[in-house]
């Protein structure tokens, strides 16, 4: 072996003790990779940051971005909580959840779609007096394997795809993935709703920051307007529609009170003084096409900035204490609304305007998300930072999920590249307001994008310097007097033993390129062993650190390191067992 091999290898094994070590975050890690190729030499200085134009990159972030539009959208909620009500009996709530995120991961980013199904996942725990943790990490794997179906899935499948098209000429397409993805994934649903057991059933997470607050009530304003759903209906009817998710205290009928009697029937000009969760409150207003009172007269900042909401908690020494919002000129002094409010043990019943706010009283504020800051501090108010609402910000429907088909459809057709169609879908949502622009960056997973940026030269070194082909030329002696499903097996099972460890993006960026070395030395077709490759990098249920899935339901369902590995073991061998002859099946080595 030459210097620049051994080189490139110690840089390697470097970046993977400190990823193991765990003591700098992952996106730190790869920088500190990056600049010690650069300064031993094996990646030229002018190719330092040309990962970070890579299409990956661009590819990654956009989707990034359009899967927070359709969790924006709510449209994945709302059928969510219609099917709910059908399914009681905790294996076939397991059953749903687990195929629902699973299905939604092929479509938009998994760590998306586990985000926009756990709340359902609460919901249901509570309505059968089950633990989360029965539900929680069934998904984070459920989404895991969904994301193998599609191109746009899970980041590995697009770093396989640019691999083959380097190869070959011909990148995988869209739904190249869907059979063996389709299949791993049917199968670990079946696995997971009987596998479930395995789990500690008892674990409760922590309380957090807004349990310990106490901000689950809140108490805003809504009126009906012309096609409002509940036009004409009674309050006992709108209620029961909504499962009680809200409570009623008052209707306000221009300058009249009416009596809340579950008769009486709602009319278009109606102002509810509703109460409830800031989620349960957002879901009912927004699907039945209320108006915040008094959203519509914020002033737009001078610099046209976006409007949206901030939660904050009132201080002992504020200004607001003692007072009303109509005596303190929210509207005209600061430019925001006050749109909802939280007081701990205590329901409000009086109108927004005519609340007298204590100290600890929680509100939210909309305005032009430029000058909130500013106005929360003149009012000695406290940004609660934990949590964001969507309370008072409208929503696009079923816009989001009709730009992400048509980008997929371009791209399945071939018309335009696959990061071309989603620069333009995400350029496209932001553009229409299905998902604002702050909110957009908020979306991207800027660890991710470094972490790729900085990665793809150092993995393109191994190729550079020849440690590729040696790796390759060595696994080929290894599997010689293999069968070809025994050289398929040996590439899956090594991507999955070491996406644990590392990112799943950062795996395939070092394994493709072996894998297809590997393929090459020993005569086969290189689509069965980059398969291998993309199912084994994104099949990480032995931690909670390999993929930020499992990270996200780590808290959530009181889960330890230990119990990834009692769930995700078995599941792990059940994919090597059955994907390597759906591998060769679909993708023949010869």
């Amino acid at each position: 072996m030459t210097t620049p091999q051994y080189l490139s290898i110690a840089v390697l094994v470097g970046m993977m003790a400190l990823f193991l070590w765990g003591r700098f975050r992952y996106d730190l890690v790869a920088v500190m990779a990056l600049l010690a190729a650069v300064a031993v030499g094996i990646v030229a200085p002018d190719k330092a940051f040309t990962g970070f134009s890579d299409d990956i990159v661009i590819i990654v972030g956009s989707a990034l971005i359009l899967s927070g539009a359709v969790q924006r959208s709510g449209v994945i909620e709302s059928v969510m909580t219609r099917l709910q009500r059908r399914v009681t009996r905790v294996r076939s709530q397991l059953l749903l959840l687990s195929a629902s995120v699973g299905f939604a991961s092929a479509l938009v980013k998994n760590i998306g779609a586990l985000a926009m199904l756990m709340p359902a996942a609460f919901q249901m725990a509570k309505k059968s007096n089950a633990s989360p943790s029965a539900f929680l990490m069934p998904m984070a794997f459920a989404s895991l394997l969904g994301g193998l179906i599609t191109l746009i899935g899970t980041s590995p499948n697009i770093i396989v795809s640019r691999v083959r098209e380097e190869m070959t000429g011909q990148p995988f397409g869209m739904f190249d993935y869907a059979p063996v993805g389709l299949g791993l994934t049917l199968l670990g649903l079946v696995f997971l709703r009987f596998g479930y057991r395995l789990l500690p059933l008892d674990r409760r997470a922590a309380p957090t920051m807004g349990e310990a607050l106490d901000v689950n009530d809140y108490s805003t304003e809504a009126k009906l307007v012309q096609g409002s759903a509940p036009v004409g209906e009674s309050i006992a009817a709108f209620l029961a529609r909504h499962e009680r998710a809200v409570t009623i205290s008052a209707v306000l009928r221009g300058d009249m009170q009416v009596m809340a009697l579950p008769s009486a029937a709602l009319r278009e000009g109606d102002v509810l003084m509703l109460g409830g969760t800031p989620e349960n409150l957002e879901r009912v207003i927004a699907r039945d096409r209320l108006d915040f009172v008094g959203t519509s007269e914020t002033p737009p900042s001078a610099d046209g900035d976006e409007v949206g909401v901030i939660e904050a908690v009132i201080a002992a020494r504020s200004e607001m204490v003692g007072r009303t919002a109509d005596s303190l000129l929210l509207r005209q002094r600061f430019g925001v609304n006050l749109i909802a409010v939280s007081r701990q043990g205590e329901r409000i019943v009086r109108r927004l305007p005519d609340v007298v706010f204590r100290a600890g009283d929680v509100i939210v504020l909309q305005g032009p998300l430029g000058i909130i800051p500013e106005a929360l501090n003149e009012l000695g108010a406290l940004p609660l930072a934990e949590r964001k609402l969507r309370l008072g910000s409208a929503r696009k429907g079923l816009l989001p999920l009709a730009i992400l088909a048509a980008a997929m459809i371009a791209t399945a057709s071939g018309l335009v590249p696959v990061a071309i169609a989603f620069f333009a879908a995400a350029a496209l949502v932001m553009l229409t307001g299905a998902l604002p622009v702050r909110e957009a960056y908020s979306h991207v997973e800027w660890p991710i994008l470094i972490m790729l940026g900085a990665l793809i030269p150092v993995s393109d070194s191994l190729r550079t310097t020849g440690v590729t082909e040696i790796i390759g030329t060595w696994l080929s002696a290894t599997a010689a007097t293999l069968p070809s499903w025994g050289a398929v097996a040996l590439i899956l099972a090594a991507a999955m033993a070491v996406t644990p460890f590392l990112n799943n993006a950062a795996t395939v960026l070092v394994m493709a390129p072996i894998a297809a070395t590997f393929a090459s030395d020993l005569g086969y077709r290189p689509e069965a062993f980059l398969m291998a490759t993309a199912v084994g990098a994104g099949c990480d249920f032995l931690t909670p650190i390999g993929h930020q899935c499992n990270t996200l339901v780590m808290g959530a369902g009181g889960y330890r390191f230990g119990d990834y590995a009692r769930l995700g073991a078995p599941l792990s061998l059940l994919v090597l067992v059955v994907g390597t002859p759906l591998i060769l099946w679909v993708w023949p080595v010869a």
